[in-house]
């Protein structure tokens, strides 16, 4: 493929040197255009399809670092080397500082650096734009998922947080910057609330995957509490050197509810939250097992509500319910906390009355 090169001279010798010089490449072939003015150079950038600029800054309708801020703003992406003569090299450099990617001395137009210079710069740039698509596109999935993601240094000080990141901390990608992983993450313990070693800090040490224990709260900057799953990762360079680490979580809070919510339910009469026959059945293995231990005993009293049918008959069900609740919070206000009131089911109910020495 062609490389197409710009060039821009009122110089028509100097114009004719670089275009030999070009035109001698087989392996990587370049295609020249050459114009006079920096208006007709400026006309054929809006164009397109130019891969390198060759520009002598002094042209006769324009001079100076005018003609590279000109050229750079109407093709800011496009490469722009310099054609000096030798006292021009300070304004050259000048144009370098300002964005150029070099500058070529009149004596050297005809060289085979020429070629070697352009195609270096023009591989360098297709570089530079491939890692720009590659970032962005790294950028948009990032920020589009719904895991938080936050990267950090060997230090571990934040420096990438993902929009999801950014909601789940509080903090903003600018404002975390630089911050200690522990200040912008802050987990804690969900049962000691014992604040926990950040796993980024426990990977930039020991230089492997971790991952939180299970029951770890994220501290958000607003002091609000959310259950996390969280995995963190070292990050390698080429050489296998650890040079940072990486952090992807998300809010199961709402999962960790309804478990908890599942697991109740499966203990406790749905009516009344007493607890059921399979809780009660649990209870009374364990009160039989501390008798023992303790030489005391235990009582297990079975009761039902005569003509409960009745009433669900003649007053309607939701009656019934109302009454059933009312029984069940009666019988509750008439035994010990550490005692258990049990629904079996229907008008039916259990009481197991733990750890009494006297059996009346």
């Amino acid at each position: 493929m062609e490389n197409r090169v710009l060039i821009i001279t009122g110089d028509a010798p100097d114009a004719k040197v670089l275009e030999r010089a070009l035109d001698t490449e087989t392996d990587h072939p370049f295609s020249t255009e050459w114009v006079r003015l920096l208006a007709d150079g400026l006309k054929r950038l809006g164009a397109g399809g130019i891969d390198a600029i060759l520009v002598n800054l002094s042209l006769s309708d324009s001079h100076g670092i005018e003609t590279f801020d000109q050229l750079h703003a109407v093709a800011p992406h496009t490469p722009i080397m310099m054609l000096c003569a030798m006292d021009d090299h300070m304004l050259a450099a000048a144009a370098v500082r300002r964005g150029a990617h070099g500058y070529l001395s009149k004596d050297h137009f005809g060289s085979y650096l020429v070629a070697q210079s352009l195609r270096n710069i023009i591989h360098h740039k297709a570089i530079e734009e491939s890692l720009l698509v590659e970032t962005r596109r790294a950028e948009i999935t990032l920020n589009s998922i719904s895991d938080a993601v936050i990267g950090a240094d060997m230090s571990g000080n934040v420096n990438y947080l993902n929009a999801a990141a950014e909601s789940m901390t509080g903090w903003t990608r600018a404002e975390a910057h630089g911050h200690p992983i522990g200040e912008v993450m802050p987990v804690i313990n969900g049962v000691t609330r014992e604040s926990e070693i950040n796993p980024v800090e426990m990977v930039l040490r020991e230089g492997m995957p971790m991952g939180l224990a299970a029951g770890t709260f994220l501290i958000r900057r607003d002091g609000h509490e959310a259950a996390i799953e969280d995995s963190a990762s070292p990050i390698h360079d080429w050489s296998g050197r650890v040079t940072g680490a990486v952090t992807v979580f998300h809010d199961v809070s709402a999962a960790r509810e309804m478990s908890m919510k599942m697991a109740y339910l499966a203990q406790h009469d749905f009516l009344t939250s007493l607890p059921n026959r399979v809780l009660l059945n649990d209870r009374i293995a364990q009160a039989i097992s501390q008798a023992k231990r303790r030489s005391t005993q235990l009582a297990v009293l079975f009761l039902d509500l005569d003509n409960f049918k009745h009433i669900n008959d003649s007053l309607g069900h939701a009656i019934g319910d109302e009454l059933l609740q009312s029984v069940a919070k009666t019988l509750c206000g008439c035994v010990r906390d550490s005692d258990t009131v049990s629904r079996q089911g229907g008008d039916e109910f259990v009481i197991l009355v733990s750890e009494d020495k006297r059996a009346e």
